[in-house]
């Protein structure tokens, strides 16, 4: 039996371009919250503006989750990868220069169109470059992705404060320029080592991290299949769950430094500092929610732990706002990071093929990023009518306590092709 092949041997560029293109992604959305008010001070960004910011992300997800497919079968997926990467680089250093709230929504929607991209052609270049090692990259990758979500906000304000904030904003374009190069290199020096499916085979019997993950296909849509699963309850269930972790993040990255400073008293750099705290909750969950989901069936405990925790945050932030009680707040309303991972694994294993879990892929994230686009703008929409943040932390929490039901339907160790022909007959 064939061992699969060391993660570096003849891959180290494919290894290079997955993690830069993956600190990329998270890198852009939170860079931008941490340093509002100092923007402030050159030209006014209001709620609505920020609204619209915090909803783009999610709404270019949805949008791309369609069309990158059919843009990655007419140019490769590496060249639309490097296409991918100079939208985002060249969005950020726009966003940069902008010199009022238009040019600075037109730089960040630049941005997001990338990054919607990114986030769709990750998995597929992993199953392309590391069908041997699924599981063990899917892990270097969301951790890469989960260490660029906490460490823009720390940083953001220190750097704005000795260079600005332009530069303290453009200077993630580095890291995308960066990240296209090895895929440039990569296109004009083909090559890199493709595993054979029997190697794979071989490979996900010995590599038990394969199995947290599951196979990762670019299989073409089935339209047949794809109406099917919105007939089934338990996919509804799986888009709800994704569909809260994105609402939360997204919320959080827009509008949370905001409420920090308006209801706490905290200055900049102490928001930004809580908001890299709460989204460091995410990295050490990434690398444990699937094991604890594959090797122990904790589906339902860690749902619950998560939602919980975030719904206690959530109160004391409205309630009890103190600044020596903020940390508290913010590492509880963090355990919400438990879900991002949670769904993603339960993506794959609520599934029995490569072209369904494909399928089921789609349908959850695009279905999931829709919810997550309505939130930031209504929380800026609230928070303009009443003056307040009460009334937008009531909306916020409602979405916890209202999908709560949902991803206990999703805990069920149950296929959604399971599902189907106990409601309708063969798959």
């Amino acid at each position: 039996m064939t061992p699969p092949q060391p993660l570096w041997r003849g891959r180290v560029l494919a290894v290079l371009g997955i993690l830069l293109c993956a600190f990329s992604l998270r890198s852009a959305v939170a860079s931008l919250s941490p340093v509002v008010d100092l923007i402030g001070g050159d030209f006014e960004v209001s709620s609505a503006v920020l609204g619209v910011i915090g909803t783009l992300p999610p709404a270019c997800f949805a949008v791309f989750g369609i069309l990158t497919p059919m843009l990655e079968r007419m140019l490769g997926i590496e060249r639309l990868t490097v296409i991918a990467l100079t939208a985002i680089t060249g969005g950020l250093i726009a966003r940069g220069f902008a010199t009022d709230s238009v040019g600075l929504l037109a730089g960040t929607a630049v941005i997001f169109a990338g990054v919607g991209m990114g986030n769709i052609l990750l998995p597929p270049l992993v199953k392309k470059f590391f069908a041997d090692r699924i599981g063990l990259m899917m892990t270097v990758y969301t951790t890469a992705m989960a260490f660029s979500t906490f460490v823009p906000p720390l940083v953001a304000v220190p750097v704005a404060d000795a260079f600005g904030w332009r530069f303290s904003m453009g200077m993630w374009a580095a890291f995308a320029f960066a990240g296209m190069i090895p895929w440039l290199v990569m296109m004009v020096r083909p090559g890199a080592p493709v595993v054979s499916a029997a190697r794979v085979r071989e490979s996900a019997d010995e590599d038990t991290s394969f199995a947290a993950t599951g196979p990762i296909a670019t299989a073409p849509t089935n339209r047949r299949l794809f109406g099917r699963l919105a007939r089934i309850p338990l996919v509804w269930a799986l888009a709800l769950t994704f569909g809260t972790s994105s609402t939360m993040a997204y919320v959080s990255f827009a509008w949370l430094p905001s409420i920090l400073i308006d209801t706490a008293g905290v200055d900049a750099a102490t928001a930004g500092f809580l908001l890299s705290l709460w989204a460091f909750i995410g990295l050490p969950a990434s690398l444990i929610v699937p094991v604890l989901v594959v090797r122990f069936q904790a589906t339902r405990p860690l749902f619950v732990f998560g939602s919980l925790s975030a719904l206690t945050g959530l109160l004391g932030i409205m309630l009890a706002p103190a600044p020596e009680l903020l940390w508290l707040w913010m590492s509880l309303f963090g355990m919400v990071g438990l879900l991002f991972p949670l769904a993603l694994v339960l993506i794959s294993i609520r599934s029995r093929t490569p072209e369904s879990a494909v399928l089921l892929s789609s349908f959850v994230q695009s279905a999931g990023y829709v919810l997550a686009a309505i939130f930031p703008a209504l929380v800026g929409i609230l928070h303009d009518a009443t003056g307040g943040w009460t009334i937008p932390l009531i909306a916020v929490g409602a979405v916890l306590v209202l999908t709560f039901p949902a991803g206990l339907v999703a805990g069920r160790r149950v296929t959604v092709e399971d599902e189907w022909e106990r409601r309708h007959g063969r798959w």
